[in-house]
Order: structure tokens, then C-alpha cells, then sequence
């Protein structure tokens, strides 16, 4: 029951809870800044675990669930790791295990299919530092 107790006041107090993001705009189609930033992880020599469709999910099941909002004109989600970035962050936290893989988002909305939003979670605590510098990296090498 103590176990239990700490783990429900963890949750409570943790820094998840409050989640930072960071975005950029770019006047390109998503198309093109999800080759970019496709390209700006593999060019780092990191390897993409996983690519969330995420937005042809939400289009694809919008009416099984009774909606017909569309949110997304495009939306995918990276989901990737870094070796050393990751060593680095969970020799200072293993806790920081909570955080991977690291993920980068990229949408378009409906209305304005060229202007597009490349971003990611900022990972709290200074121990998450070199995770979110990577991400920075990888977000500015996209949309140069």
C-alpha cells in the first residue's frame, strides 16, 4: 500500500504533468518538412524507430467514431533515439526513461496547406537538457 501511495504522489508531483512544447512555422507543404525532417534525423546517423501517421489514422476513423471535424490537412509524428543523448540523460536521471523515444511532430491544418508546424516536447529538468538541445538541433536543420 506505501508503494502504491508514493507511486499515485509521483504522479501527482510529477513534471509530466505540466507539458512544454516547442514549435516552428514554415511556409512549406507538409510533404515537404516531413522529407525534411525525415532527413535531418538520418543525416545525425540516428535511425527512426517509428512513424505515427497520425493524421490519416484521425481521417481514416473520424466517422467510426462520429466525427467529422477534420483537425489535420497533414499530421506524423518521429519517433527516434540517440545513443549517446540517451545515455547521457539517464546516467544523470534514469528516470529519464519516461522520455524515450524522442519524438518530433510535424502538422498542416485544414485552411492553410502551406504553412506547416515542426516541433517537440521540451523535456523538463536540466538532466533532460541534451535530449531537448538535440531536438532543437534536429528542428533547425529541417527548416533551414
Amino acid at each position: 500500500m506505501r508503494h502504491l501511495l508514493t507511486t499515485a504522489l509521483f504522479l501527482l508531483a510529477s513534471p509530466m504533468a505540466a507539458q512544454e512544447i516547442m514549435t516552428v512555422t514554415v511556409p512549406e507543404t507538409v510533404d515537404d518538412m516531413e522529407f525534411a525532417v525525415e532527413s535531418a534525423i538520418i543525416d545525425m546517423g540516428l535511425t527512426i524507430d517509428f512513424v505515427s501517421y497520425t493524421g490519416a489514422m484521425l481521417e481514416r476513423t473520424g466517422a467510426d467514431v462520429g466525427s467529422d471535424v477534420e483537425i489535420y490537412s497533414g499530421a506524423t509524428l518521429y519517433n527516434f533515439c540517440s545513443a549517446k543523448v540517451s545515455r547521457q540523460v539517464l546516467e544523470a536521471d534514469p528516470a529519464n526513461i519516461a522520455y524515450c523515444p524522442y519524438t518530433i511532430f510535424v502538422y498542416s491544418l485544414p485552411g492553410n496547406p502551406d504553412e506547416t508546424i515542426i516541433g517537440h516536447q521540451v523535456y523538463p529538468g536540466e538532466s533532460m537538457a541534451p535530449a531537448n538541445a538535440l531536438l532543437d538541433e534536429i528542428v533547425q536543420s529541417a527548416t533551414q
